[in-house]
């Protein structure tokens, strides 16, 4: 016999408050139902897992581990009803989406909403994180479609252009610089700030400082494009991010963004897939409209 979810819940209340009647309230149970739940999970499970005193509960080795195990199996129901909450909202598909941080800070939200706007059908539940896991997600099936950074290994992947973003330092408005774009290895003299080493952007740029055959003298690394400006901000160094997503934090922090001159700081986006989707489909669709919407960029690029 299985345990059911609401002894579960339970026993996660009395093990965090270590306390029945407490516990019991906050289940809106009666405390002897709760001490009968408690009791028969310990018979279903033949291990005692709370030591009983005056002053309330204690776990034992057993009970430290179920609660472990336990708050997994109540988060993963959570995430199972919001699942399939996504079909139950009236959608006939759901796709998921991770795009690198780069995308999802520059255009990819308004490229997906757009996509929305014309396909109320489609559900589209998306995730930022970085390229080499959007790469990783799509090989397991775990996402549809990832947008990625080139420069990842997609070897065996249907892919295809998304957009394009150029790099630019981002420096404090007293730094003394006299002109209006900056090459990467001027900024190679100076601390950067930058994001956390398994980024695709931090490999790039340590890539092209050993190919110069200079030191980066990396001084901060951090996880968003905001936290960058924030250090750059409090004078812990230059900061080096897509072009687009700079101009966007530097007024409200007083900064100054220069774009780099060096031809790689012109990065190319791809949409991958594991496989070519048909192209009537929901997948279809979307790629679809996300690569058309980086030969309108490349379209308007080249009219101004």
């Amino acid at each position: 016999m299985l345990p059911d979810l609401d002894s579960l819940a339970l026993f996660v209340r009395a093990a965090e408050m270590r306390n029945l009647t407490r516990a019991a309230e906050a289940c809106l149970i009666t405390v002897p139902a709760a001490s009968r739940r408690l009791s028969l999970l310990e018979h279903q499970f033949k291990a005692q897992l709370f030591e009983r005193h005056s002053r309330g509960l204690d776990l034992t080795p057993a009970g430290e581990r179920l609660l472990v195990l336990a708050r997994e199996v109540i988060a993963a129901v959570h995430h199972m009803r919001a699942e399939m909450g996504n079909y139950a909202s009236g959608k006939q598909s759901v796709l998921r989406l991770d795009g690198n941080t780069s995308a999802m800070t520059q255009f990819l939200p308004a490229d997906v909403a757009a996509f929305q706007a014309v396909r109320p059908d489609v559900r589209i539940v998306m995730e930022e994180c970085w390229s080499d896991d959007a790469v990783r997600r799509v090989r397991t099936g775990e996402i549809d479609l990832g947008v990625i950074v080139e420069g990842c290994d997609v070897g065996g992947l249907w892919c295809r252009p998304y957009r394009k973003d150029r790099l630019a330092a981002i420096l404090r408005l007293d730094d003394p610089w006299d002109n209006d774009t900056v090459s990467f290895a001027d900024l190679l003299e100076h601390d950067l700030v930058g994001l956390e080493g398994s980024s695709t952007l931090t490999r790039l740029l340590t890539a092209q400082a050993a190919q110069l055959l200079r030191p980066m003298a990396l001084r901060v690394q951090v996880r968003s494009f905001e936290a960058v400006c924030r250090a750059v901000q409090a004078r812990l160094g230059i900061g080096i991010l897509p072009l687009a997503a700079a101009r966007g934090f530097a007024p409200a922090m007083d900064l100054r963004v220069l774009p780099l001159t060096d031809p790689w700081a012109l990065r190319r986006m791809l949409l991958c897939v594991r496989a070519e989707p048909a192209p009537t489909s929901p997948l279809g669709a979307l790629a679809a409209h996300l690569e058309a919407c980086g030969r309108d960029e490349a379209t308007d690029a080249g009219g101004g």
